[in-house]
């Protein structure tokens, strides 16, 4: 019997009758993290890392009937043992182990390979059957240093200060907003957070992760003095919204791994591209996978085809596709301003 199986309510687990990251209602639903594509509303229970805690009662409800466990911690439940494991996509993030009889499962949710300093590293788990992501599961999908890309930032946000210009830079407001602050030079000028970042920042804080003080946008009238050297955080559905009147004579910059197609960048007519993503790249699944030792490989949201072929060819593994609703992260449309 194979342990997570594709049904129409999501990754269903037979033996232990619940489902992993659920986009319908279902009574017991275990989360790998925080993501609207991957959390989502009317489930019965949750179960999820003790990390992710704060950031699910925040998007979610803060009476929500969940359950956690800590990293490592195990549970067991009609005879399935189940654990979570860093990651590290974003704060709470978690690969779930599911042992049965000896075999053992990972599904991974989505993941990243760099430690970035806002959410506990990712952690290769050994099992016999690995589900991974493949939202950027392509080879031209190599990423620099994160350290190189928040030099790249704080020298644009610098020059633009420098020419008394707010600088506006769109990124999801869970994770990658967080990611950026935590990289960002105070010393440059005030930091501005948009309405559906700013309470994210203070579940950040909350859990101990170093996010900078920042000013909440919405308490800022039109061409406030403090925003000419300031740099402001906001979602992509933020873009060319009466909310960006405020900052005047702006520039703009979209931070995603998807802005290394030049195509995307067009399409977004920012300023500026920042190639960042809370992703693994080509070489990191790559890696990730080997990591885990896993002769079996079910591979979900992203380029799907391309991962299996590439495993099944040069790998030798047994890889192939599972069908799921997981994709876009970005909730924010239904985010406050």
């Amino acid at each position: 019997m194979d342990l997570v199986i594709a049904r129409p309510e999501g990754l269903y687990c037979p033996p232990g009758d619940f489902y992993i990251d659920p986009w319908r209602p279902v009574e017991r639903a275990v989360i790998t993290h925080a993501h609207g594509d991957h959390a989502r509303w009317g489930m019965g229970h949750y179960l999820a890392a003790a990390d992710s805690a704060g950031v699910l009662r925040s998007r979610i409800a803060a009476d929500m009937p969940l359950q956690t466990l800590a990293y490592g911690e195990r549970l067991e439940h009609h005879g399935v043992t189940l654990s979570f494991h860093p990651a590290g996509h974003v704060l709470g993030s978690a690969q779930v182990r599911l042992e049965y009889r000896g075999e053992v499962w990972v599904a991974s949710g989505d993941y990243k390979v760099e430690p970035d300093g806002t959410c506990v590293p990712f952690e290769p788990v050994r099992c016999h059957t690995f589900i991974t992501e493949s939202t950027f599961g392509l080879p031209i999908y190599r990423w620099q240093p994160q350290a190189e890309i928040f030099t790249e930032v704080n020298d644009w946000w610098r020059a633009n200060a420098a020419a008394g210009r707010p600088s506006v830079l769109f990124c999801y407001a869970f994770g990658k907003a967080q990611r950026i602050l935590h990289g960002l030079d105070e010393s440059i000028g005030q930091i501005v957070a948009h309405g559906s970042v700013e309470p994210l920042n203070r579940v950040y804080r909350e859990a101990g992760i170093r996010i900078p003080e920042t000013l909440y946008a919405g308490d800022l009238k039109k061409n406030d003095p403090r925003l000419r050297q300031a740099i402001v955080l906001a979602p992509p559905s933020a873009g060319g919204s009466t909310w960006m009147r405020r900052f005047g004579d702006y520039s703009d910059a979209f931070a995603s791994g998807w802005m290394m197609l030049r195509g995307t960048r067009r399409r977004r007519g920012v300023d500026r591209g920042f190639v960042l993503s809370d992703h693994a790249d080509w070489p990191g699944l790559l890696w990730a996978i080997e990591q885990t030792g896993a002769e079996r490989v079910m591979v979900t949201h992203g380029s799907v085809a391309v991962l299996v072929r590439y495993l099944r060819e040069q790998k030798g593994l047994d890889a192939q596709g599972f069908e799921t609703e997981y994709g876009e992260e970005d909730d924010s449309a239904a985010e406050p301003t």
